[in-house]
């Protein structure tokens, strides 16, 4: 059965706004071996290549098409943390602060 948890994430830097989907654990499980060199050690190009591949559906968008490097890092490293699921109750409890 296949989950597709999804999630708005809303970037700080540039207040834009990106999809994120969660691909299913044999598909996180792959991503994470993919994105490693030969010592086990993640590779930042890749792990980019993989979140924008795979985690963050809407835009499409590929490295290139960022012009901002903090707002690449941002999204970026949001998407690993929705992949992982360890962000979910942070944001909660953000959101409800801002409220």
């Amino acid at each position: 059965m296949s989950n597709l948890k999804q999630k708005k994430y809303t970037s700080k830097k540039q207040g834009k706004t990106y999809l994120f989907q969660f691909p299913g654990i044999r598909a996180v499980t792959k991503i994470k071996d993919r994105v490693k060199n030969k010592y086990g050690i993640p590779l930042d190009e890749r792990t980019a290549d993989e979140m924008l591949e795979h985690v963050i559906v809407d835009p499409k968008m590929k490295i290139e098409d960022f012009d901002d490097i903090g707002e690449f890092n941002e999204v970026i490293g949001a998407a690993i943390n929705f992949m992982h699921g360890i962000d979910d109750e942070e944001d909660d409890a953000n959101q409800s602060e801002r409220s």
